[in-house]
């Protein structure tokens, strides 16, 4: 009898693509409920974790998984100095960047981090991403990167890098309400990664410049700045109907509108839009968008009956960041400033917890 003999037909049943509602690990971390539109990050809601500092969810995140136990005012204390290291980390790379998208340059920055580095690792990587995406971004506009200051919160240094002069309080208050956000949000494509490359013993860095290559993905962590570019497409409250209307008509997606895993409103999206609200400039940008938001969600709930397409995380992702000043080609990189928490505590929990990860294949060659 041949190998060929024992292969299995093809059109025998299959399972589900892209592993839907296969259970690939234990967290203590987050827990997604598409159908009842909620995050639980640490058994807390997402909503009741809007006010906290980055350094606070840190904390939270973080506690029984890092190897040492610190409070939020701890972890301030420690991101300063991991700041530092990673810029002096930084500076002979950046006239690499050159040529590299946002995100590509990122890419090259953290490959500096060695998993042998002394420094904890779970804080220099999430130290390092708002360094290095300030840098980026400054490079990006001809000018020099600014030393980090760390006596600085996170939020505050990360803008503060980026500007060249301090945030206002309700810039900063926004930026860490987004970073906490952002944090963790399941099992999704790049904390998979992360685990997967967790799992083999591979290393922090190594784990979390995997996790940011999935995020680089348009699928995954590419769509935020396309919102503003719709925005910008429609141009004034007239417009707002007609446009949405060809736009559907010609079959296009509506960006910021629809989720794989929620079946409702995205808790997240409240969140930020709350956030976004809250800020004292960008007023009339964010009344429009809000109004670009309500016809949306009309049009859709007319054409698509069906099909339940509510506003997603992208959509104030993309209001919150324009208006504390981040440019759109690096919005994917904030985020990631963001979600580096996140894949850090997954990488603690895999090494501490899980195995190996290597699941099967269905051969269907012949």
């Amino acid at each position: 009898m041949t190998d060929q003999a024992h292969a299995p037909a093809i059109d025998s049943p299959r399972p589900a693509l892209g592993l839907d509602d296969v259970i690939a690990a234990e967290t203590v971390l987050s827990y997604v409920d598409g159908a009842a539109g909620e995050l639980i990050l640490r058994g807390r809601p997402l909503d009741t974790l809007a006010t906290w500092r980055f350094e606070a969810l840190l904390a939270l995140l973080w506690d029984g998984l890092a190897p040492e136990a610190m409070d939020a005012d701890g972890i301030r204390a420690a991101l300063g100095p991991a700041r530092e290291r990673a810029f002096d980390m930084m500076t002979p790379l950046l006239p690499a960047v050159h040529g590299l998208s946002q995100v590509e340059a990122l890419r090259l920055c953290l490959s500096v981090l060695a998993d042998t580095e002394a420094t904890s690792h779970h804080l220099l990587a999430v130290a390092a991403v708002p360094v290095f995406a300030a840098a980026i971004a400054r490079s990006n506009a001809g000018a020099a990167p600014i030393t980090p200051d760390p006596s600085l919160s996170q939020a505050a240094d990360f803008l503060r890098m980026l500007h060249g002069a301090p945030a206002t309080d309700d810039k900063v208050a926004a930026l860490d309400t987004y970073l906490v956000t952002v944090a963790d949000h399941g099992l999704n494509a790049s904390t998979f990664a992360a685990r997967v490359i967790a799992s083999t013993r591979a290393g922090m860095f190594s784990s979390v410049t995997g996790a940011l290559c999935a995020l680089k993905g348009p699928l995954h962590g590419g769509a935020p700045g396309p919102v503003l570019d719709m925005l910008d497409a429609i141009g004034t409250e007239d417009n707002i109907r007609p446009w949405l209307e060809a736009a559907l008509g010609r079959g296009e997606r509506l960006m910021g509108f629809g989720h794989r895993i929620y079946r409702v409103r995205d808790p997240r999206a409240d969140v930020l839009k709350g956030a976004t609200a809250r800020l004292r400039d960008g007023a009339g940008r964010i009344r429009f968008a809000e109004a670009v938001e309500a016809q949306a969600l009309t049009l859709l709930a007319e054409k698509k009956p069906l099909r339940p397409l509510q506003t997603n995380v992208e959509f104030f992702t993309a209001l919150l960041l324009e208006a504390v000043g981040f440019p759109r080609d690096s919005f994917t990189n904030v985020f990631a400033a963001g979600r580096m928490s996140g894949w850090a505590a997954h990488v603690m929990e895999q090494e501490a917890t899980g195995r190996l990860i290597r699941p099967k294949s269905r051969y269907v060659g012949p």
